[in-house]
């Protein structure tokens, strides 16, 4: 007998492409349907409680319906939904991302991550009159052209290196470097004078979790300097979720430009750019780098951003000490487990963030989380969705802990990755 979402699913392969609107959404048999959200909860169509590590794949930092980002909004729509003209708001909330981001003198919002990397290299590529834009293996970017080369999440997860569609022209401006290692990046700088900017995710969280090894920004950052080029750091999804300020307020780096998106509206769209005044002055109508939008600034998420990122300052010694315990707390039963089966693996993790890889060999970069057994990852994926607990169908993803996860919530997952771990070992 058909259930909901599979029924759903053949009706929406007839109207969407693949019967999703975003690859990282689909799983086989086939994705299910979401009926509502609440909390650490998610429901689908046959009313299964899911226990949610997915979070908007990060965004929901303080969980789903969050109140007091859920009344802001509320608040906001008997006012309105659309204006395209400025609002007090708009500068309510680029103060708060600038006082945030010690980084950042001026923002610009958009609305998604994509637009931000794209607008952030397309100012780097107008700051310095030069092409070539350098990014790691393994780093997801958004689906434009310039960085859709040997990306991370969806793409990484269904084989794609380079979409087809993407322009020759525009992807050889694109030089790819290994993660985690700078000697790679030195010699790339050197063999080409036309480098625009570096674009990177200061921890890799679209090849499942991968962490910088020691120095490996300070050195990014130093070497970015001492050529002149300028540093994007890629904080679309460690942006208030590893810290107020992001990765580079954990890690004490400043980059030249930030894209944030994701946990700054926990769940509403919204995306904006930031960086050194005299870059960010490039923009139009002032400055010569266009960029404009329809929906950006648009009232209803700004409202939801001003909330989320009040809250978190408001908690943000609760918060982030929570998350971190649970992680740790989780990392170390899920470890403990594997290592129990003799299951080889390895754990990422950091503040809320974490990933298991099958495999026995440290995972540090694209190749190596390459390397990891995926079909396990995926037997252990459905094994944990039958005990009712969610993360990203892929290996290249990450499991997210939120502020409404309980210790309760925690134990019940624990008990489920037993099962799964065990289905994975047999």
């Amino acid at each position: 007998m058909l259930n909901h979402s599979n029924k759903l699913f053949n009706i929406a392969k007839k109207v969407i492409p693949s019967g999703v609107n975003s690859p990282v959404r689909y799983f086989e048999p086939y994705p299910f349907f979401t009926k509502k959200a609440n909390g650490a909860y998610i429901w689908d169509e046959d009313n299964n409680r899911y226990i949610d590590f997915c979070n908007g794949y990060g965004a929901l930092l303080l969980g789903h319906r969050r109140k007091e980002i859920i009344s802001a909004v509320s608040n906001q729509l008997s006012k309105g939904t659309l204006y395209c003209t400025p609002t007090e708001s708009e500068i309510e909330l680029s103060k708060l991302i600038i006082g945030n981001f010690p980084s950042i003198d001026k923002v610009r919002l958009m609305n998604t991550g994509g637009e931000a990397t794209m607008t952030a290299i397309r100012l780097a590529r107008g700051f310095t009159k030069k092409k070539k834009i350098i990014k790691f293996e393994g780093c997801y970017h958004g689906a434009h052209d310039s960085v859709l080369v040997k990306a991370g999440s969806g793409s990484a997860h269904n084989g794609i290196s380079v979409s087809d569609g993407g322009l020759d022209e525009v992807s050889k401006n694109t030089l790819v470097v290994k993660y985690n290692n700078i000697e790679d990046l030195e010699k790339t700088i050197q063999k080409n004078k036309d480098v625009a900017g570096v674009i990177v995710e200061p921890i890799l969280a679209n090849m499942g979790l991968i962490l910088p090894e020691k120095n490996f920004l300070y050195d990014l950052r130093k070497i970015t300097m001492q050529n002149s080029i300028p540093l994007i750091f890629d904080e679309v999804v460690t942006g208030f979720r590893v810290a107020p300020g992001g990765a580079q307020e954990h890690f004490g780096i400043k980059p030249d430009i930030t894209t944030v998106a994701k946990a700054l509206s926990n769940g509403f769209t919204i995306s904006a750019v930031g960086g050194r005044k005299e870059i960010m002055d490039l923009l139009s109508p002032d400055g010569k780098v266009y960029q404009a939008s329809t929906f950006a600034g648009n009232p209803v998420s700004v409202s939801a951003a001003i909330s989320s990122i009040k809250t978190i300052n408001k908690l943000r010694n609760k918060l982030y000490s929570k998350l971190e315990k649970f992680n740790l707390l989780f990392s170390k039963a899920l470890d403990d487990m594997a290592t129990d089966m003799s299951i080889p693996h390895q754990i990422n993790s950091t503040s809320s963030m974490l990933q298991i890889f099958f495999t026995g060999k440290p995972v540090v970069d694209y190749a190596t989380s390459k390397d990891a057994d995926a079909k396990k990852f995926k037997k252990m994926f459905q094994t944990l969705l039958k005990n009712g607990i969610f993360i990203a169908p892929s290996q290249f993803e990450v499991v997210f802990l939120s502020d409404a996860h309980t210790e309760n919530d925690l134990n019940k997952t624990l008990d489920a990755y037993d099962v799964a771990l065990r289905s994975v070992k047999n």
